[in-house]
């Protein structure tokens, strides 16, 4: 029996048909890793590719190793030569060949969110920029969105010409630019930007690997932006072979820069596509597809296909409709501890989804209540902790003197008695002569003014040379990091602290080496470049791990890719998924399609069961909101659904009161037994004509951006009316008439 036996009819097809370009439209849990693995195993084994001639690219580091274990597991020795890997990893590994022929070193570092955070601070205090007006985070998705779409700072102030805050912005992304350039740095974006950049200048470098890699596999392509899509065309611009695995269905990344009419419009860039369509679905039952498939059908923009399934009807949907989102976070407590206590499922099996991170606090608050384990994903990052940004920036410093960020962040830590007023010097001198910080450091006798400083910088300077020294002469990583810790007293200075805090950095530290040390063995070659790499390009759900067993706890976004048997989605209200901003975007048809195109992300993750919830009634930043059922529960046909979805009118619903809000009430009335007689008689004069105000209840009015809705009703309290009213597109909303400035219509 032949492995492709295996495969179902239109699987078959993805992986025989090799020549020309190739779109698989690969819905949900439709075995779409096994076609890629099949595809290159068929290459190799059947039509005698040299596994050296194919590369497969994807978004994380975790589907990259599944995909390469699966591919090895199969055809043994030789395939090793594949390049499978990610878009990131791939540009780092051209660009540390041939970034020498853009003007940088090949021992460039990457910086990460932080870094970049840090140095654009540093280039709007330089620039004389008010960061309280123009955010420090505005520029850095400002210049992430232009690299995105391949515009580099000249074509950027092109564009800008006439428009005072895009010239600004031109200005800061130049100095951005070069800055980077100085300190041989590169951010995430830069390195798929340069590598086109690279691809374009250099004919060479471009045929080279385009003769190299004949046959390429993109998975994830829904998720690809206008610079990724640019570089797959260059690499198979001279073969054509192409094949590209994808689901409009869950392009959920636009916010990332993700551009969905990359697969809507793959056919118009390749005329000559071969489209094939993966529709059998192994993952969920047929319920759980039912209802993914009548949520999604009512987006237009989408290549039609409809899920199915052998794994039998399954469970209804369960939904819920709670009080409040305590009870919502009550209900789902009791259920998962039900579903474990019975037996049927581990704590392990479960997932908790939800639209912004700020709805994990009721959820926490509960498990930790009712001694259930979890971890929330999206959180701290491990390589984002202090202590180990400290001891990475030393790492970067000894590989990479011309990193700037990473030699200011360690020059006084631990403490050297190296003063701001004494930096401020070097980074001028540095300035002025225009070399680096690092190179300015080192002729720290020739700067005035810097007085004892001078000796203690010194000391600096040739502790990190005699660490470069240490690694030419063959020194490994981890014993590097032994050294670094013991010479700097870093560690010591954490263990003299002696505070919980101080342990918890320190099995950091500890696990940070378990880290360099698991490099090293599983690196035939290990280099610091390479290990600084591998860390830079470490993505935060690659950390999740399904022998664990905990509840797990995360956004939608984060959920992709993954999947449980039973599943919660939580807050499932309109206003809040989809969001307030996505239904009132002057865009909400395209922000409404990718919302929907989350929420069957998100019922698609369920192999089991679902369960859905929504409260009536929630706090959101301190004020209570009451919110309609979200429209994509509603798109769910009813016949799948077990629990009734019922809506009252906000003056029906019985929202029992919680102690602060009593305690604000009381604080009310007693507030208004202060006021003096004759305003008292006035207010109390105004309460008694209802017609004070415009609108009565029943009216309709406008609220400036809230939008139209319909007064419910209308209490006379304290010194103001509060107001009532069921907005059209936001759901309830309760208000002082005097704030609302509502308009009659």
């Amino acid at each position: 029996m032949s492995i492709y036996d295996s495969l179902n009819e239109q699987q078959q097809k993805g992986v025989f048909t090799t020549e020309g370009p190739v779109l698989i439209l690969a819905g949900a849990g439709s075995g779409k890793t096994r076609v890629l693995t099949h595809r290159a195993v068929y290459l190799i084994e059947e039509l005698g590719v040299n596994p050296y001639n194919i590369m497969a690219i994807t978004f994380t580091n975790k589907a990259a190793g599944e995909m390469k274990e699966r591919i090895e597991n199969m055809v043994g020795y030789g395939s090793e030569s594949i390049w499978v890997t990610t878009f990131h990893s791939t540009c780092v590994r051209i660009l540390r060949r041939y970034i020498d022929r853009l003007g940088y070193g090949t021992n460039f570092t990457i910086y990460d969110a932080d870094d970049q955070k840090s140095l654009m601070k540093d280039i709007c205090k330089r620039l004389g920029i008010d960061t309280k007006i123009h955010k420090e985070r505005m520029f850095l998705s400002v210049i992430s969105s232009a690299k995105d779409e391949l515009i580099d700072p000249v074509e950027f102030e092109t564009r800008a010409a006439g428009d005072y805050n895009k010239r600004r912005q031109a200005e800061v992304y130049k100095e951005y630019q070069r800055v980077l350039r100085q300190n041989n740095a590169l951010d995430f974006d830069d390195l798929i930007f340069k590598t086109v950049e690279l691809f374009k200048q250099d004919k060479e470098v471009l045929n080279s690997y385009q003769e190299r890699f004949k046959y390429i596999m993109v998975d994830e392509y829904q998720d690809t932006n206008t610079a990724q899509f640019e570089l797959i065309r260059l690499l198979a611009m001279k073969y054509k072979n192409l094949c590209v695995v994808g689901d409009d269905d869950q392009s959920i990344y636009k916010f990332r820069g993700a551009n969905i009419y990359n697969i809507l419009n793959f056919e118009k860039h390749f005329p000559e596509a071969t489209v094939i369509k993966l529709e059998q679905n192994y993952r969920s039952t047929q319920n759980i597809l039912d209802a993914a498939n009548g949520v999604i059908a009512n987006n237009v923009g989408r290549k039609d296909k409809v899920l199915w399934t052998d794994n039998g009807e399954g469970d209804k949907i369960c939904f819920e409709q709670l009080e409040s989102g305590y009870e919502e976070a009550d209900y789902v407590t009791r259920d998962i501890l039900r579903k474990v206590r019975n037996g049927g499922y581990n704590y392990k099996d479960c997932a908790i989804l939800y639209r912004t991170n700020a709805q994990s606090r009721l959820f926490e608050e509960r498990f930790i209540v009712s001694n259930i384990p979890y971890k929330i994903f999206g959180g701290v990052n491990f390589y984002s902790r202090k202590e180990i940004k400290d001891l990475l920036a030393y790492l970067k410093t000894i590989d990479n003197g011309q990193d700037d960020l990473a030699v200011k962040r360690i020059i006084n830590v631990p403490k050297r008695g190296i003063g701001a007023a004494s930096i401020n010097k070097v980074i001028n001198y540095a300035m002025e002569q225009d070399i680096s910080f690092y190179h300015a450091l080192r002729m720290a006798g020739e700067i005035p003014g810097l007085g004892k400083a001078a000796e203690k910088i010194r000391s600096f300077v040739l502790f990190i040379q005699s660490m470069r020294a240490r690694i030419d002469s063959g020194y490994s990583l981890s014993r590097l990091m032994q050294e670094i810790l013991e010479t700097t007293g870093y560690l010591a200075e954490l263990e003299a602290e002696g505070t919980d805090e101080a342990e918890e950095r320190i099995q950091n530290i500890d696990e940070l080496i378990s880290k360099i040390t698991a490099y090293e063995e599983e690196e035939e070659q290990p280099t610091l470049s390479g290990f600084l790499e591998e860390v830079a390009l470490v993505a935060d759900i690659d950390e999740f791990d399904e022998t664990n067993d905990y509840v797990a706890l995360m956004t939608l976004h984060s959920a992709k890719g993954l999947e449980f048997p039973n599943v919660y989605l939580a807050g499932m209200e309109d206003g809040l998924f989809p969001s307030y901003m996505s239904i009132s975007s002057d865009d909400s048809l395209t922000e409404l399609e990718e919302e929907r195109r989350l929420a069957y992300v998100g019922i698609t993750r369920a192999k089991e069961h679902l369960t859905i919830t929504a409260a009536r009634s929630r706090m959101i930043r301190g004020d209570m909101h009451f919110n309609r059922v979200s429209r994509f529960v509603m798109e769910i046909p009813k016949h799948l659904i077990g629990g009734e979805i019922y809506e009252p009118k906000a003056a029906e619903r019985p929202i029992q009161d919680t102690p602060f809000q009593k305690a604000k009430k009381a604080f009310r009335t007693a507030a208004a037994s202060y006021i003096p007689v004759t305003n008292q008689r006035e207010f109390e004069s105004a309460n008694t004509q209802k017609n004070s105000l415009e609108y009565q209840v029943g009216d309709r009015v406008r609220h400036i951006k809230f939008g139209d809705g319909e007064v419910m009703a209308i209490v006379a309290g304290g010194r103001d009316y509060e107001v009532t009213v069921d907005f059209d597109k936001t759901g309830t909303r309760k208000m002082f008439a005097s704030f609302a400035k509502l308009k009659k219509i």
